[in-house]
């Protein structure tokens, strides 16, 4: 965890010093905790993508804090601030959970991560001792099964793929038999990244989702969306639109050590009620983690 903290620390880097940054020479000019230093901190938390609502919940809940602890020094609102982020953070139903037999939908549009976010959840799974399988159902475009097979091989877990242009139910179909017949732990199933077609991605979707209800109905079975960090407010926008066509169980956030825009992750949890699960800070197999809200908060301020 400490080592996962190093990393978060130095993935919000861009987003600490513009965040931080701002924060404390709004409270090195305050002379007192007031209406107006609420405000200013407000404009501070907006301009760092978290969004005008969420950003009036947190202060509202600063609000309450610092009544509640009677704080009177400036210099005591940052931390009252990170307890603040760290609870708004936990305050969200978590249902998710990964017991054997788990079956993950990977869901998100193209561009985002979503292979290698799947290759490195492989990679993370198989390094905790369970058996992975991978299911390539993003046969709309070629590059997609290759990317997965590549990420297979480096992550060392077996991949269940067919031809370009195959039904993808078909694709899960076979991964189910080989996840039952080789006694699999976790299935990860790659989807098609598209959007512009709403009515199409919601059948395949449902059709992939009736083909494991009716072959593996024992399995615990979850939606992940996989998002882009650096796209901070669109990557909300982009997930409620997800959210009509498809009933989500979490966030995986990507690529948030090349953005300034970190706090969106505040804005996604407030937003769509669903849980930030994993988080990726760097490039490596190994850089995507479970999603700690007290250590991002950390990390943050």
């Amino acid at each position: 965890m400490a080592n996962f903290f190093e990393k978060l620390k130095s993935g919000l880097a861009k987003t600490r010093d513009n965040f931080t940054g701002k924060m404390n020479e709004v409270l090195g000019l305050a002379m007192t905790i007031d209406d107006d230093l609420f405000d200013e901190l407000e404009e501070v938390l907006i301009s760092s993508d978290i969004g005008y609502e969420t950003s009036m919940i947190l202060i509202e809940r600063l609000r309450h804090k610092i009544r509640m602890q009677k704080i009177t020094e400036v210099e005591k609102v940052s931390v009252a601030l990170k307890e603040v982020i760290s609870e708004f953070m936990e305050d969200v139903d978590k249902n998710f959970k990964v017991e054997k037999p788990t079956i993950i939908l990977i869901i998100g549009v193209n561009g985002v991560g979503k292979t290698t976010s799947i290759g490195k959840l492989a990679y993370k799974f198989r390094k905790e001792g369970r058996k992975v399988i991978l299911a390539a159902a993003d046969t709309f475009r070629a590059a997609a099964i290759d990317q997965l097979d590549v990420w297979a091989k480096r992550a060392e877990v077996d991949i269940v793929k067919h031809q370009e242009g195959s039904d993808p139910a078909a694709v899960v179909f076979d991964a189910l038999e080989a996840f039952k017949a080789r006694n699999g732990e976790v299935l990860l199933v790659d989807t098609a990244g598209r959007l512009h077609n709403k009515k199409n991605l919601m059948n395949e979707l449902e059709k992939i989702r009736r083909v494991i209800d009716r072959e593996f109905s024992d399995a615990n079975i979850y939606s992940l969306l996989v998002l882009d960090g650096t796209s901070g407010q669109n990557a909300v926008i982009q997930a409620q639109e997800f959210q009509k066509v498809a009933k989500l169980d979490g966030i995986i956030l990507t690529k948030l050590d090349g953005t300034a825009k970190g706090g969106v992750v505040l804005s996604i949890k407030e937003t769509l009620k669903i849980p930030v699960v994993y988080i990726g800070v760097g490039e490596g197999i190994d850089d995507l983690e479970d999603f700690d809200p007290k250590a991002f908060a950390d990390a943050f301020i």
